[in-house]
C-alpha cells in the first residue's frame, strides 16, 4: 500500500492527526468495500454510493495534505492518480449496477 511508504515521512506533529485521518479513510473504505462487495443485490448501489462519498473526501483531506505540505511532490503524484483510479472503479461499478443491460458487450 502506498501510504504505508509515505507515512514515515510525514512529520510527527501531522502523522498523528491529518496522516491518521487519511489512513482512517482508507481503512474505512476498503472495509465499506468489502461490504459492498458482499452485500444483497438491493444493498449494493447505496453502499457504492457511500464508497464514492468516502472516496471523493479521502481524495480532499489528501489534497489539502500536499497543500498544507504534509506530504511531498513526489509522494502526492504517485497516490493521488490511485485513489483516482479507485473513484472510476467504483462509479463503473455502480453505473453498472443501475443498468444491468448495458454491458460492454456488443450483441
Amino acid at each position: 500500500m502506498i501510504w504505508l511508504e509515505i507515512v514515515p515521512h510525514i512529520s510527527k506533529s501531522s502523522r498523528y492527526t491529518l496522516g491518521a485521518r487519511i489512513e482512517n479513510k482508507l481503512l474505512d473504505l476498503l472495509d465499506l468495500t468489502y461490504l459492498a462487495y458482499f452485500s444483497k443485490k438491493e444493498e449494493k448501489v447505496e453502499k457504492i454510493a457511500k464508497c464514492i462519498l468516502l472516496s471523493d473526501r479521502l481524495k480532499y483531506v489528501t489534497s489539502v495534505a500536499w497543500e498544507g505540505k504534509v506530504i511531498s511532490n513526489s509522494h502526492f503524484e504517485r497516490l493521488a492518480p490511485k485513489l483516482e483510479e479507485i473513484g472510476r472503479m467504483l462509479f463503473g461499478w455502480k453505473v453498472s449496477l443501475e443498468n444491468p443491460e448495458k454491458k460492454n458487450r456488443d450483441s
